[in-house]
């Protein structure tokens, strides 16, 4: 069944290419679909049809998959004269609208039948087939007749109406292979960005490419390098650190291999003629008239499919629509008490980009733009259109844009002489901005929406980052990396000590390398900004002054002296200058009640940061106070417990006459350097050493506060004349009165005292210890103690003392069970692993015994140590080391 009156048959052509493509009834289908239309039309050389067999065909696969939940088909076929493209999908109960007696096809408002609405507007023929199973919508766009070897072509024009180009017009060529590096680079790309093509041969195309990115918005560099073709302007940044805007054509190709590659020319942007796909000619004389929307007279067809695009277009039309010299177009905020610059032409759009005026400027209708407005003569009422002062402009037409009553935004168009307007001119610009207010307003909400994903995105991912560290210099080098160049093109991070000290400069970063110098030297010769704790970002108009002058002291410099050695760093001064041209704002930094430090963001060339990113910016920078502030009080407290924690060592080894002594210790713990094992080596009086190791129940903290109790105590009492047990059952006393923090400890306490042959008397009591183990020079090995009852867990204890001869040649090892208990699944080291160990340090020194058996230990197992570990080596030196 087909539509009444509605053709249902292709004419009689040779079908000349034909494509394809499925699509689930899911929601991405319909983007997909979009993209496989447009990309078989101009992969079959036909861009003019491009954008109404797009449209159509979004409009009915959203039926499809969308309002039925079907699968949906699409079919291509080029003939001789026209295109044909088929929608199928397998919903064939739904009827279409008929069209009779004045009834229109479909209400546009509604979703149902706007497809086939489109349909009857846009396509040459069209056409509705049903069977059993399925239901085609199909359609036909007629070729345009050219002339043979003729694709394209224009009318011929004057000559004072052809594009402006450079004398000499050169197109670089960049090939750009699968992993997004450069492959390839002509003569002119050389001459045009001043490198080589050795420089930049495997570099990525993005370390020269100056990319524009807000978060959720517009393509990404590695994303246009992957679609079949791309359009648009970007940056490249010269060799000599300028970024110059190029207009680029990509192209994906691939070699006979099938490995595939992007082509991209690029020209100067003021030559993009060059290279820009030619607007879709008009209809030729005599062709069927099709509906025509009004929006599309005005913007022109196909309209731009992205805010900025669209309101760049709107300004470019308008100014042409009244012959004037500039043109600007505002967005309102959502209060409605400023509006935001978004597109300007014929002014400096860089200066006045995102810049903001309020709506009411003045007490009278013409100070106000919610109502169109004509200045004959602004010279005569200076300040009434803030956005043209100093820009020549002396006369100005200004209409606002409103949709359903509410102010959306404000359109206006200026000219240099005076007297150019009139109401006549106001009326026909109000028409035009009704018939695209609602389309700007669409497209407005859109983008804030996309900007609102990124920006949540954009701060889950920050807050993760910011959360999985707590070193201070780490976290400053993160929120300067997260803020550049997403939110701005260069930052500093300002941090206060506290209250009584200045801010300090502590880390500067911009997305130019090369820069980050200058910049650096230029805060640091500048006061720092106030810190006010009042939120909110600020403007900061202290670096942009301090470059100025600087910049006009260098060029002085360099007009008077040309070969002066000062003059050399004019380029510096100026590309520092022209960092700082833009806006700079401050946002504080608080956390806890208390101003910590500043975020400082800028932007250059006079540009100026939209409303949305200083709203997440100052997101970004609470987020960031508390992470900074979180990192400097874990560092405060790290020092404090490093330093309480080293308060427990010794300060140092004393030199006994003829022994050689070393000591290892390990702690276990992140960020303890003393644990529950300990050691001492201390003079007690003339010719006797007092040498302790010991381990508390326990690691950490806790255990580190027994171990200072037991090695003070252990000194204290040594040195008051007591022997080791009687010192041993004292410490044991004090041990048990701690209660409940008291912990069980075993320790190994002797007396050494060398003599005058060489040897040594060593008197020894082990309490619950591991024994120390005695090496002689023949190899041999034996336990240099016997074991006693640990402390701290009977309160009467009795122990006795060992007396023990070392010779010259011997090695005491004293270890703790951290050594002794080393596991690996059901293996241990144990008492008899470590004294094979021993056996194998004949002949070294204290020292290397002490490394060797670290060594073994560590070998032992894979896992890290999880206990702690005291080595204590000392070995009487035999005559010839003496």
């Amino acid at each position: 069944m087909a539509e009444p009156g509605v053709e249902t048959r292709t004419r009689s052509s040779v079908i000349t290419a034909r494509a394809t493509a499925s699509f689930e009834p899911v929601g991405r289908s319909v983007a997909a679909a979009r993209a496989f239309v447009r990309d078989t039309l101009q992969g079959w050389g036909h861009p003019e049809l491009v954008d109404d067999a797009v449209v159509l065909t979004s409009e009915l696969v959203t039926n499809a998959v969308i309002h039925a939940g079907t699968s949906a088909e699409v079919l291509c076929l080029r003939s001789d004269d026209s295109i044909r493209v088929e929608v199928a999908d397998r919903y064939p109960e739904r009827e279409i609208p008929v069209q009779a007696g004045g009834r229109s096809l479909a209400n546009p408002d509604r979703e149902n039948g706007r497809g086939l609405l489109l349909c009857a507007a846009l396509a040459h023929r069209w056409g509705v087939d049903y069977t059993p199973t399925r239901k085609h919508v199909w359609f036909h766009l007629d070729l345009a007749r050219r002339p043979v070897g003729t694709r394209s072509a224009g009318p011929v024009l004057p000559e004072a109406l052809l594009p402006v180009t450079d004398s000499r017009v050169r197109v670089a060529v960049v090939q750009i292979d699968r992993g997004g590096a450069i492959s390839a680079w002509n003569e002119d790309a050389g001459e045009l960005f001043g490198y080589t093509s050795d420089q930049v041969t495997g570099k990525p195309l993005g370390d020269l490419a100056a990319w524009p990115h807000t978060p959720g918005i517009g393509t990404g560099l590695a994303e246009a390098l992957r679609l079949s073709r791309w359009e648009g302007s970007y940056g490249i940044r010269c060799s000599d650190g300028r970024v110059i805007p190029v207009y680029a054509a990509h192209l994906r190709v691939r070699d006979a291999q099938g490995e595939p590659s992007t082509v991209c020319l690029l020209v100067r942007e003021h030559e993009r003629a060059v290279l820009q796909t030619p607007q879709r000619p008009a209809a030729e004389p005599g062709s069927e008239s099709r509906t025509t929307d009004p929006f599309e007279v005005f913007i022109g067809s196909p309209a731009p499919d992205d805010l900025d695009g669209l309101l760049q277009r709107t300004v470019e039309r308008a100014r042409d629509m009244l012959d004037g010299d500039a043109a600007f177009l505002l967005l309102a905020t959502d209060d409605e008490t400023e509006l935001e610059v978004r597109a300007t032409t014929g002014l400096p759009a860089a200066r006045q980009r995102f810049a903001r005026v309020p709506v009411e400027t003045g007490a009278s209708r013409y100070g106000s733009a919610r109502m169109p407005a004509v200045h004959e003569d602004l010279a005569a009422v200076p300040g009434a259109v803030p956005l043209l002062e100093g820009t020549g402009m002396r006369s100005v037409v200004t209409v606002p844009l409103k949709v359903e009553g509410r102010l959306t935004g404000s359109l206006g168009v200026a000219a240099e002489a005076a007297n150019r307007y009139s109401n006549e001119e106001a009326l026909r610009l109000q028409f035009a901005a009704d018939r695209i207010a609602l389309a700007v307003e669409s497209a407005r909400l859109g983008e804030l929406e996309r900007l609102r994903r990124g920006s949540l995105s954009f701060l889950v991912e920050a807050s993760d980052l910011l959360a999985g560290t707590l070193d201070r210099d780490q976290t400053l080098a993160l929120m300067a990396q997260m803020t550049v160049p997403t939110l701005a093109t260069w930052c500093a991070v300002y941090t206060i000590a506290d209250q009584a000290s200045d801010p300090y400069l502590s880390y500067v970063l911009h997305e130019d390398e090369d820069r980050i110098d200058g910049l650096k030297d230029l805060l640091s010769s500048i006061s720092p900004p106030d810190p006010v704790p009042t939120p909110g970002a600020r403007v900061w108009t202290a670096p942009g002054e301090a470059a100025q002058r600087a910049a006009v002291t260098a060029s002085v410099r360099a007009l008077d002296h040309p070969t002066s050695p000062l003059s050399s760093g004019i380029d510096s001064t100026l590309a520092t200058a022209s960092t700082v041209a833009g806006e700079t704002v401050v946002l504080p930094l608080v956390a806890r009640n208390r101003v910590i430090g500043m975020l400082t963001l800028g932007r250059p060339s006079e540009d100026h940061f939209r409303q949305e990113i200083l709203e997440l910016a100052e997101d970004l920078s609470r987020r960031a106070a508390l992470a900074l502030d979180n990192a400097r009080l874990y560092s405060e407290r790290v020092a404090i417990s490093q330093s309480l924690q080293r308060s427990l060592l010794p300060p140092g080894l004393p030199d006994i006459p003829g022994v050689e002594v070393d000591v290892i210790y390990r702690a276990a713990g992140e960020g303890n350097e003393v644990g529950g094992d300990f050691y001492d080596l201390f003079p007690i009086r003339d010719g006797a050493y007092g040498f302790a190791i010991g381990d508390v129940c326990g690691t950490g903290p806790e255990a580190a506060a027994v171990t200072g109790l037991a090695r003070h105590a252990l000194r204290l009492l040594a040195r008051e004349g007591f022997g080791g047990p009687a010192v041993l059952e004292r410490l044991n006393a004090a041990i048990l009165d701690e209660g409940a923090r008291s912990r069980f400890l075993t320790l190994l306490y002797g007396e050494m005292r060398p003599q005058d042959d060489g040897s040594a008397i060593l008197k020894v009591v082990c309490a619950g210890h591991p024994l120390p183990l005695r090496l002689r020079p023949d190899g041999s090995v034996s336990p240099a103690a016997e074991p006693q009852p640990l402390l701290g867990v009977m309160e009467d204890l009795e122990l006795y003392e060992e007396t023990v001869t070392l010779d010259p040649g011997d090695v005491l090892l004293c270890v703790t069970d951290g050594v002794t208990e080393r596991r690996e699944g059901t293996r241990m080291l144990g008492d008899d692993g470590l004294a094979e160990v021993l056996k194998t340090c004949t002949g070294l020194t204290a020292g290397a015994v002490a490394s060797r058996v670290l060594r073994a230990v560590e070998r032992f197992a894979q896992a890290p140590a999880s206990d702690d570990m005291a080595i204590l080596a000392m070995r009487l030196r035999e005559p010839d080391d003496r």
